[in-house]
């Protein structure tokens, strides 16, 4: 937070150096055209050209320093020291040659591990994780992975070369990362939103390497779903008479979208949604903690800028090649037990095509657990109750 404050305010003074050293220049050429004297204005322009060059130089090193010092927290014993056999690390590693990051949690070491993925695509979850999903750290080894394109892994391949594949590519060099260094032959896969799709699609790549599967948030039909979400916007905006957001939705037309407005045309039903639930009283915890999030360690001042730059830009690339994906079309036989953990008015992600989906997916085990207090995200908005579900799976697993 300390370096953060830092560089706004050199970014700040950056700005009216730059400002400060337009006017000197434009007060030297009329000057010049008007024959006066220069000298006093030429020693003001070198005087900012040195701070300038100062305050770049300060803000090189102070990025610098944040990417050098990001790190997720250690866990601590109840005498505030670091707990023997734990494990806090933020790690970058190689996956099908691109360089990506993650970070790993735990009590213990030994423990089963958990991979989570996050939303998106483009989205980064590793602090939201760690804060509210704290409690699983004592009975997993918590692996938050920053997928190409978000957070902390924005830069690792060109965003206009990703494809799904790739996730999926990534997803499973990940796990058998994961499943050689803790010495498992299995481990467990909990995804949000898109992230719970992409679960989907590593399980059926590779059943023998997971336990488990849950998904919440779970995403269906992509197209379908967009398409409800846009409908039920409007329909709301016509009811509060909200002329503004009708107009904007209009105007946008109904999904699919295509080309460099796909994230804005989006986020005009998807925000708009997402205040719907917040005035829902029956979600406890509503939202996300969203400047916690960017202000935690793990991220440096870039890593804070991509953040965003994932949600917007990542997204925009990727969403659009989902339209043509349906669970219940593609992925009907799973030879893994599924979970879906869903909000009883989650609005983003329509629960009705989930249960549809269960009627005709094959696997193991399939069980739908209703959250009776939660929107879209239920890890947050009842993160006790999500943890003991979980806990039962992995009960469940161990008989």
């Amino acid at each position: 937070m300390t370096t953060f404050i830092i560089f706004s305010l050199l970014l700040i003074s950056l700005f009216f150096v730059i400002l400060t050293g337009m006017i000197l220049t434009i007060s030297l050429i009329i000057k010049k055209r008007k024959g006066h004297a220069i000298r006093k204005t030429i020693i003001h322009l070198k005087r900012n050209g040195v701070i300038l060059c100062v305050l770049v130089i300060g803000m090189f090193g102070l990025s610098l320093f944040s990417q050098v010092t990001a790190q997720t927290p250690a866990i601590l014993d109840e005498q505030g020291k670091i707990k023997s056999g734990s494990i806090s690390e933020l790690t970058q590693i190689e996956l099908n040659g691109r360089k990506e990051w993650i970070s790993i949690r735990g009590q213990n070491a030994k423990n089963p591990v958990l991979l989570f993925l996050a939303g998106g695509p483009g989205g980064s979850q590793m602090a939201a994780v760690r804060h509210d999903l704290a409690a699983l750290e004592k009975d997993f080894v918590v692996v938050n992975w920053d997928q190409p394109g978000s957070g902390k892994s924005f830069y690792t391949t060109n965003k206009n070369n990703l494809t799904v594949a790739n996730y999926i590519d990534d997803g499973s060099d990940l796990t058998e990362y994961l499943c050689q260094r803790f010495a498992q032959e299995k481990i467990y896969l909990l995804g949000e939103s898109w992230g719970s799709a992409l679960a989907i699609f590593l399980a059926d790549q590779s059943p023998d390497r997971y336990h488990a599967v849950i998904g919440t948030g779970q995403m269906i039909d992509f197209l379908e779903t967009e398409i409800i979400d846009y409908n039920l916007a409007l329909e709301i905006a016509q009811e509060k008479n909200d002329t503004a957001k009708i107009d904007k939705l209009l105007a946008n037309g109904s999904p699919p979208y295509y080309g460099k407005d796909v994230t804005l045309k989006s986020a005009a039903y998807l925000t708009y949604l997402t205040s719907y639930m917040g005035e829902n009283p029956a979600i406890y915890n509503n939202g996300y903690n969203t400047l916690r999030d960017i202000f935690s360690p793990e991220y440096s001042l870039l890593d804070k800028i991509n953040f965003f730059r994932g949600i917007i830009s990542t997204f925009n690339h990727v969403y659009p090649q989902l339209y043509n994906t349906d669970l219940r079309q593609s992925y009907q036989n799973l030879d893994v037990p599924i979970y879906f953990f869903l909000g009883r008015h989650d609005l983003n992600a329509p629960t009705s095509l989930v249960e549809d989906y269960v009627t005709i997916l094959n696997a193991p085990v399939k069980k739908i657990v209703w959250f009776e207090h939660s929107g879209h995200s239920p890890w947050i908005n009842e993160s006790d109750a999500f943890v003991e579900e979980l806990l039962q799976i992995k009960n469940t697993v161990n008989k």
